[in-house]
């Protein structure tokens, strides 16, 4: 893990309010992020339709979002450490641009082959958020970096709630490539204002690529997440299931003894498991998991028939629009946290969620009140995802930031990652049937809620732990 840059933050009043350069650099930052962000939730609600359109089942068609996780897994450390190395900027650029190349590849194909190829591309622009994390908190003056950063990290959770509600217009009134246009488009706008407003900070690390590494957590990596997307339909029992997840237990503890023993490791195992950072991570990973199940357990909540006893029968937009009051609420909110102490604001974050997802149990009579729940989850994911980069930046040396926040990124995936695993497995094995159709039944939604407000609870109790005072002489910031 290394930070390309050093950290040398001009020295400003504190107060003093934001120029219109930084507000500025912000805005095109904070646009690459957000349009990364969205193209993990686009393609939800017309899954359907593209399903019709490129004439496959529902096994091909969930390769159009299982190509970008495995990719996006991969990218994310890889990406963070080039970063450290060849520069935060540079790599933002890069991963940018596959987001362009990726949403033209799509744009323009009619097939599930190119279909795939083009979302295994936008998958390397995953690494966008947690570098442009670590650009801004190097760009920005320190007393602006904490609410820069904010703004960054809610990007993730404003993006999965803005795309459901986005995608739901264009599958009513338009032709369901929109979607990647929207996102070649966003890109294109955001790489010229980096390229020509962000400055390249200067770069402290050392060394070289770990491609040794590299390869071993990507395997690793790679091993444990196809078999969560795909264990539904090989069978968790399966012998491809099971040898998988051996594989990815071997491969990973391969990689944590070889990383031990090399000097320019991609990392550092042994920063990382400082009780700041190993604590961040790890409840990083609870709170991914309970963000990705309000997206899993909102919309299709929503539209499910009336006659289930829970459901609405509402379209696919007016499930989408369900989320946005929590996207906004995560943006507004995400500042938040830089008023707190990072840990402080992880604890109450986490805290939130758990009271959204108890809501959804019980309050299940109106669609307001299934609104009202989904929003207070998205108001503490807001508060709780920009705490972690805080916690990051005050405990990872400035040479390994980068890929510091890209290891919290991959945390959080896996954690999206287990929730999409286990709430399809909820949803699919507690049904009622309908019509003679298998529809998830309430209880399912209410043990997936459960499980979520348990995940943000440990998510809390583990922030409680991390140290009062986890600034270390040789982090980013040395001042908490």
């Amino acid at each position: 893990m290394s930070q390309a840059v050093e950290l040398e933050v001009p020295p400003t009043a504190p107060g003093k309010t934001w120029t219109g350069r930084q507000v500025v650099i912000l805005l095109v930052i904070g646009v690459g992020a957000l349009m990364v962000s969205l193209t993990q939730s686009l393609l939800v609600p017309v899954m359907s339709e593209l399903a019709v359109d490129l004439n496959t089942g529902s096994d091909g068609i969930a390769w159009l979002l299982t190509s970008t996780l495995l990719v996006g897994a991969v990218a994310v450390p890889a990406f963070g450490r080039l970063g450290d190395l060849y520069g935060t900027r540079r790599m933002v650029l890069v991963a940018l641009s596959a987001l362009v190349a990726g949403s033209l590849i799509c744009a323009l194909s009619d097939t599930l082959a190119w279909m795939i190829v083009g979302r295994a591309v936008v998958g390397l622009s995953v690494a966008v958020v947690p570098l442009s994390i670590s650009l801004i908190g190097v760009t920005l003056p320190k007393e602006h970096a904490g609410s820069g950063i904010a703004v960054i990290s809610a990007m993730l959770g404003v993006g999965g709630a803005l795309g459901l509600p986005l995608a739901g217009v264009i599958a009513e009134y338009a032709d369901y490539h929109v979607l990647f246009w929207i996102c070649v488009a966003g890109g294109i706008l955001a790489i010229p204002g980096i390229v020509l407003l962000v400055p390249e900070p200067v770069r402290s690390a050392k060394g070289r690529m770990d491609l040794a590494g590299t390869a071993l957590l990507g395997g690793g990596i790679l091993a444990l997440l196809l078999p969560l997307a795909q264990g539904d339909s090989w069978g968790w029992g399966s012998g491809r299931t099971i040898g998988l997840f051996v594989a990815a237990a071997v491969l990973l503890v391969a990689f944590v003894l070889f990383e031990l023993r090399i000097k320019s490791p991609l990392v550092d195992v042994r920063t990382t498991a400082r009780p700041a950072l190993l604590l961040t991570n790890v409840a990083s990973l609870f709170v991914g998991f309970a963000l990705f199940a309000t997206l899993i357990g909102t919309a299709t909540y929503v539209q499910a028939p009336a006659a289930t006893g829970y459901g609405f029968g509402k379209s696919i937009l007016v499930g989408g629009l369900c989320m946005l009051p929590g996207g906004i609420i995560m943006l507004l909110l995400s500042p938040v946290s830089a008023k707190l102490k990072p840990r402080i604001a992880l604890i109450v974050g986490s805290l939130i969620i758990a009271v959204g997802f108890l809501s959804r149990i019980w309050l299940t009579g109106s669609l307001w009140e299934v609104v009202l729940g989904a929003t207070i989850a998205g108001a503490g994911t807001g508060i709780a995802y920009a705490a972690m980069p805080g916690l990051i930046i005050h405990a990872a040396p400035r040479s390994e930031l980068a890929a510091a926040n890209g290891l919290n990124a991959l945390f959080r995936s896996v954690g999206s990652s287990l929730a999409s695993a286990l709430g399809g497995a909820i949803l699919a094995a507690k049904t009622i049937d309908l019509g003679g159709h298998a529809l998830p039944s309430l209880g399912a939604y209410q043990l997936l809620f459960a499980i979520c407000a348990g995940a943000a609870i440990l998510a809390a109790a583990l922030a409680v732990f991390i140290p009062t005072h986890s600034a270390t002489a040789d982090a980013a910031f040395p001042e908490e």
